[in-house]
This record gives structure tokens, C-alpha cells and sequence, in this order.
């Protein structure tokens, strides 16, 4: 599968403040990670290539919820395969919320606790949004919506490990050098 090299991709990361009842980054320190245009792949393709190097496990190829939600049992990394689309992270009504249009051939690193949410879906190429979704192995993900009744589930953010290996690029990956 082809994998650009490091070198030649670029990576954004965004720390995102806690809003109401959604943690984004506060309680990992981890930032939010697009690595922009790193892969070129199916998504059987870089399912594979993702099992390969072992650090998570993909199991899914869908879209994004249209609704806020986060994960408080895991991190998710989204590689997008099909089409584009504009995402929010840290909720919408956030101030300080992140909006990122994403493309095919990007890898999203979305840390435990991080809302996250499909604002538009973008045609192109002909193809419609579609991602891989995938995670640590043995972890199980749940959805939280900042509602009240999730504080337990919140508490337990902060015992969620972070990657000893890069998804995508094992040993030399840019999630290493957060």
C-alpha cells in the first residue's frame, strides 16, 4: 500500500478545550492529529496495512454521526478513503471548536474524550465520504454525548493508554513525538 513518507505529509494538530460536559483534550494532553494526504489506499487496502503494523485495528468503513459524540474507553484513528467531508471536534457551539476539511488519503487521530461530528458530507472524485474506522486492539469503544449521567465514564478518560506505535507509520510516526 503506498504510505507517503513522513517527510512529505503534513500533520495539524489542535488542542481543544473542555465545553460543558465534552473533555476534548484537557485530560490526555493529546492533541487532535490530521495527517494530511499520507496514504494512498482502498479501504481494504489500508485495513490491511493498518493490521500489519498491528497498532489498531480497523473495524469499520462508514461515514461520520451527524451528532456529537465521544469516546471515553478509547481513541480513534479515521483514515479517509472515499470522497471529503467538513468535521467538527470539540462541539459546535465550542468557541474554540475545530472545523477541518478532510480528503481521501488522510489519517485522523482523535484522542479519548474528544467530540467529534459530521457537519458536511463532500462528493469527490465522484465518491462519496467514507472512512475506516479503527482502534487499539482488545478496546472497545463506547459513544457519550456530554449528557449528563457520563461522569463516570469521563473518570475513566484519563486511564486509557496512549500509542506506543504510530497506526501508520509504526516506529517513526509523528504520534510518537507528542
Amino acid at each position: 500500500m503506498p504510505v507517503h513518507p513522513v517527510s512529505k505529509i503534513q500533520v495539524s494538530m489542535r488542542q481543544i478545550p473542555k465545553w460543558k460536559r465534552i473533555p476534548n483534550t484537557v485530560i490526555h494532553s493529546k492533541p487532535l492529529m490530521i495527517y494530511h494526504g499520507a496514504f494512498d489506499a482502498s479501504a481494504a487496502e489500508l485495513s490491511a496495512h493498518l493490521k500489519m503494523v498491528g497498532e489498531v485495528v480497523p473495524q469499520w468503513v462508514n461515514t461520520m454521526y451527524s451528532q456529537t459524540h465521544f469516546h471515553s474507553t478509547t481513541h480513534e484513528i479515521l483514515g479517509v478513503v472515499a470522497g471529503g467531508a467538513r468535521l467538527c471536534f470539540g462541539a459546535e457551539q465550542n468557541p474554540q471548536r475545530f472545523e477541518p476539511t478532510v480528503h481521501r488519503g488522510d489519517i485522523i487521530i482523535v484522542p479519548t474524550g474528544v467530540g467529534h461530528r459530521l457537519l458536511d458530507d463532500l462528493v469527490e472524485g465522484g465518491e462519496q465520504f467514507k472512512m475506516v474506522g479503527a482502534y487499539p486492539p482488545h478496546k472497545d469503544w463506547d459513544m457519550c454525548y456530554g449528557q449528563p449521567g457520563e461522569e463516570e465514564q469521563v473518570q475513566g478518560i484519563q486511564n486509557v493508554p496512549w500509542f506506543s506505535r504510530d497506526p501508520l507509520y509504526g516506529n517513526n510516526g509523528p504520534i510518537l513525538n507528542v
